[in-house]
C-alpha cells in the first residue's frame, strides 16, 4: 500500500530531519500562483454582483462549475501521471495554463468572458492538482507526510492572504480600478511557472514498483482499498458543508463593509489557515488524525453559527477567523489520509478521484448556498453549512475506527 505511518522511532527521526527541498519548492510555487489567483478572486464576486449586476445564485453556479471543472480534470491528470510514472510535467503544464489565462480577466468585456477565464484557469488547476499532491507524497518520507502536506498548504495559504491584501492596497491606490489590479496579478503567476520548471526535480521511480497500464480500470480502482473510499466518503459529506469562500465575501458586503475593504475577509481567513496548517500537519504525524479532523468540523460549525446569528463586524471577524482555522485543521489532513491509504503507484489516480468527488460536492454546495441566500437570506446559507458539518461529524465518528487503523 501507499505507505503506512511507520514506527514511533520513524516519527521521532522524521521530526528531527528537515523536509525535502522539493516540498518547499512546491510550496512556494503554490504561494506565488495563489497570490495571483486571490488578487483576482477576492474582487471577482463583488465585481460580478456590484459592477456587472450578476445575482448571487449566478455567482454560486459560476463558482461551483469552476471548481467542479478543476476536480473533473484532476481525475484524468492524476491517472495520466500514474500511467507515465512522471508527475512534474503535468504539474508544470497546469501552472502554465493558469498563468497564460490571467490576462483574460482585465481584458474581459462581459460576464461571458469572465466565466470563460475562470473556467480555463480552473482547468489549469485541475491539470496540476493531483500530480502535484502525488509528487509531494512521492518526495516526502511517510513519517513526515503530515508535515509535508501541512507545509504546502501553509505556503499556499500565505499566497491566499497576501493576494487579497495586495488587492485591498491596490484598489485604494487605483481608486477602485478593478482592471488595473487584475493586470498586476499576472506577474506572480509567471513567477510560479518559472519556479516549478527550475527548482522542482522529478524523483526516481522506486525500484520494483508496479507499473500501471490503465489507472481508471475497475480492477485498478479496487486496489485503492476500503480505507481510501472511507476517506472519500467523509470528505464528500464535509465538502457539502464548506461552500465557496465567495459567500464569505458576500456576507461582508451584506453587513455594509466598504467595497475596498471587502477582501480583508480572505486576508483574515487565509492568515488563520496559513498559521494553523503546518502545526496541525506536524501534530498529525504524532497523534490520531480523525480526532484532529473532528476538531476541524467543530470549528466549522461554530464559524457558521457566528456568521448566521451575528450580522455585524465582530460576528463576521469571529466567523471568518474560525472558518480559516477549520481549513487549517482539515485540508492538509485529508490529503495526508489519501496519501496514507493509496498504493504508491496509484497516488495520482487516488488524488484525482478524491478531488473529483469533493469537487462535485462543492458544485452542489455552492449552488444550494446561492439558492438559499437568494430565497431566504445569508442566515439560511450558513445554517445549512452548520447542519452538513454536524452530519459529517456524525459520519466521522462512525468511521473513526477504520480511519484510525489505516492512518495510525
Amino acid at each position: 500500500m501507499g505507505g503506512q505511518q511507520g514506527t514511533g522511532k520513524d516519527r521521532a527521526d522524521g521530526a528531527r530531519r528537515g523536509l525535502p527541498a522539493g516540498v518547499w519548492a512546491l510550496g512556494f510555487v503554490s504561494m506565488f500562483m495563489d497570490i495571483s489567483s486571490e488578487m483576482i478572486h477576492a474582487l471577482l464576486p463583488v465585481y460580478m454582483v456590484a459592477v456587472l449586476g450578476t445575482s448571487t445564485l449566478a455567482v454560486g453556479i459560476i463558482e461551483g462549475i469552476a471548481e467542479a471543472t478543476a476536480s473533473i480534470t484532476k481525475i484524468f491528470s492524476g491517472a495520466l501521471s500514474d500511467w507515465l510514472g512522471k508527475r512534474k510535467l503535468l504539474a508544470a503544464l497546469g501552472y502554465g495554463l493558469a498563468a497564460i489565462t490571467k490576462p483574460i480577466f482585465p481584458l474581459a468585456p462581459s460576464i461571458g468572458w469572465l466565466v470563460t477565464a475562470r473556467f480555463i484557469d480552473r482547468v489549469g488547476k485541475g491539470i496540476r492538482g493531483a500530480p502535484r499532491d502525488a509528487l509531494i507524497a512521492d518526495i516526502t518520507p511517510p513519517e513526515q507526510r503530515g508535515a509535508g502536506f501541512g507545509l504546502r498548504q501553509s505556503l499556499d495559504t500565505v499566497g491566499a492572504f497576501v493576494g487579497p491584501l495586495l488587492a485591498i492596497v491596490l484598489m485604494w491606490l487605483t481608486a477602485n480600478h478593478f482592471q488595473a489590479v487584475f493586470w498586476i496579478a499576472v506577474i506572480p503567476a509567471f513567477v510560479a511557472v518559472a519556479l516549478i520548471i527550475v527548482a522542482v526535480k522529478e524523483p526516481k521511480r522506486v525500484e520494483g514498483q508496479r507499473r500501471v497500464r490503465m489507472p481508471l480500470r475497475r480492477d485498478e480502482l479496487k486496489r485503492l482499498g476500503p480505507a481510501f473510499w472511507w476517506v472519500v466518503a467523509v470528505a464528500a459529506i464535509f465538502t457539502l458543508a464548506r461552500f465557496s469562500e465567495a459567500f464569505l465575501i458576500l456576507r461582508a458586503q451584506s453587513i455594509g463593509l466598504p467595497l475596498a475593504l471587502v477582501p480583508i475577509v480572505l486576508v483574515v481567513m487565509n492568515l488563520a489557515y496559513s498559521l494553523s496548517a503546518y502545526p496541525v500537519g506536524v501534530l498529525a504525524d504524532r497523534m490520531d488524525r480523525p480526532t484532529l479532523l473532528g476538531l476541524g468540523l467543530v470549528l466549522l460549525i461554530v464559524a457558521d453559527l457566528a456568521l448566521a446569528f451575528l450580522p455585524n463586524v465582530a460576528g463576521l471577524a469571529a466567523g471568518v477567523l474560525l472558518w480559516g482555522l477549520h481549513m487549517g485543521f482539515t485540508q492538509g489532513l485529508l490529503a495526508t489520509l489519501v496519501a496514507d491509504a493509496a498504493p504508491a503507484e496509484l497516488r495520482g489516480t487516488a488524488f484525482g478521484m478524491f478531488n473529483l468527488v469533493t469537487g462535485l460536492a462543492l458544485l452542489v454546495a455552492s449552488v444550494v448556498a446561492g439558492a438559499l441566500w437568494d430565497q431566504f437570506g445569508p442566515q439560511a446559507t450558513f445554517l445549512a453549512g452548520a447542519a452538513f458539518a454536524l452530519l459529517t461529524l456524525i459520519a466521522l465518528l462512525s468511521m473513526r475506527r477504520r480511519l484510525s487503523a489505516k492512518a495510525g
